[in-house]
């Protein structure tokens, strides 16, 4: 083992226990297109599940069978039938989705009985449990079209699937439902995984699809200028989506936002789509820091919000214990009012947890990200990161390139969040005329986009 794997082994590994402890005794609902399935991911698929439930996270498995249906139904001669993104699901439809699940659940349950030596599943042991957790009802006739056996969540039952995951086991769920009467009807993956993180309240909603996220832009095409974004507030998503048209295929914009939209504004914290293609897609989403893929967010606005005048006095308490021990550079209660518009807050029940100034230099494309603090009550539990985030949006939203610090102590904690150091000199001519020589702080810039 070389001395550069232990160099970059060591760091990493340290930066990603915090959220080995956060996530331990979660619940993540994972939904898992079918095509993930049909191009061949679902071993790599089952290893990275495996080892994010031997974390101590419990985990929900919703498969998806869209591609596998369609093919038996074209072996039969009989065309798939759609109406709104919804298959109309007649006896043929209906026999073949009972098959492709069947089929699927084998593969699935097989994935994850491996125990080879030298793979990342060796020594593990993963119990896969499925069964009628789920209650249907027909969709019925809509706008005149008849989905025949197609339903939709009647009931989930909560209480089964918690005592499973509290065993220890994995529950998984495939797209089917029956009524009290026995009928079986075909559900939609990103329906039924909707409703079960709703009911169970989950931790998070993990959608693997073909798609890669959501574009900062979605009318325009992929680009540097144009990337993934890795983060869309619950009240933004909700505004993308009224701007969109409706989705008919899982391609569409809309299709899986609309689902994570749907489960945050009913409780559930978290929402993602993530790539299937990219291998270790849910590792890198749920263990590095900015993510792959889209996370859409339950921020409430009194919580994470601008500040204003009446937030001065909670500003310079926060800041003043940090301001004492050297930590922070003082400011004076004259200059925060005068720039409360600048700052950003985490505030609950009155309280304010934490804040963090952005400071424009527009002739740069820069900014800086002054008095970032968080109060020791609670720190470690992510909002130093959220107002990070928040702060950034903010630049981006101003057309900036990159923001910058200036610390003395904190340099560890922004390099881990994609902060490059750089010489004095960078810094643009108006800050740089202010840069305190001798309390020789440590320059610290993060691209932006």
């Amino acid at each position: 083992m070389t001395s550069v794997f232990n160099f970059t082994f060591v760091p990493w590994f340290r930066s990603v226990a915090p959220y080995i402890h956060k996530f331990r005794n979660q619940t993540f609902v994972v939904g898992i297109a079918g095509e993930a399935i049909a191009a061949g991911k679902l071993q790599h698929l089952a290893q990275d599940l495996a080892m994010i439930q031997s974390m101590g996270v419990k985990i929900v498995l919703v498969h998806g069978f869209r591609p596998q249906v369609n093919e038996q139904l074209l072996a039969k001669g009989h065309e798939p039938r759609y109406s709104n993104g919804i298959r109309i699901t007649d006896e043929v439809a209906l026999d073949c989705a009972q098959e492709a699940a069947g089929q699927l659940r084998y593969e699935i349950e097989a994935a994850f009985s491996q125990g080879l030596p030298n793979t990342p599943m060796a020594d593990s042991t993963v119990r896969v449990i499925s069964g009628n957790f789920i209650t249907a009802r027909p969709i019925g006739i809509v706008n005149g079209v008849d989905f025949q056996h197609s339903g939709l969540v009647r009931k989930v039952d909560t209480a089964a699937i918690m005592k499973t995951l509290d065993m220890g086991a994995m529950v998984l769920l495939s797209p089917f439902g029956f009524s009290p009467t026995g009928e079986a009807f075909n559900l939609a993956m990103e329906e039924v995984a909707t409703s079960v993180a709703t009911a169970l309240q989950a931790d998070k909603l993990i959608f693997l699809t073909e798609v890669p996220g959501i574009l900062m832009d979605p009318n325009q095409p992929a680009s540097e200028d144009n990337a993934i974004d890795t983060e869309l507030p619950l009240a933004a998503a909700e505004r993308l989506l009224k701007e969109l048209p409706a989705a008919n295929q899982p391609t569409d914009v809309a299709f899986y936002l609309q689902h994570c939209v749907k489960a945050c504004k009913s409780g559930v914290e978290r929402s993602h789509i993530i790539p299937f293609a990219v291998d270790g897609a849910i590792l890198l989403e749920v263990y590095v820091h900015d993510g792959i893929g889209t996370m859409v967010i339950d921020e409430k606005l009194e919580e994470l919000r601008e500040a204003t005048e009446d937030d001065v006095g909670g500003i310079l308490q926060l800041i003043d214990p940090f301001e004492r021990d050297g930590t922070l550079v003082k400011r004076s209660r004259t200059e925060i009012e005068r720039d409360a518009g600048n700052y950003t807050i985490i505030e609950h029940d009155g309280v304010i947890f934490a804040c963090a100034a952005l400071y424009p230099y527009p002739e740069a494309r820069t900014a800086e990200m002054a008095a970032l603090t968080v109060s020791p009550d609670v720190q470690g539990q992510g909002d130093g990161e959220r107002v990070l985030k928040r702060v950034e949006q903010r630049a981006k939203a101003a057309g900036l390139d990159s923001i910058f610090v200036l610390t003395t102590r904190t340099m560890h904690w922004f390099i881990k969040r994609g902060f490059v150091q750089m010489d004095p000199d960078w810094l643009p001519e108006a800050r740089k005329r202010k840069y305190n020589w001798d309390r020789k702080s440590q320059v610290l810039v993060k691209k932006l986009g």
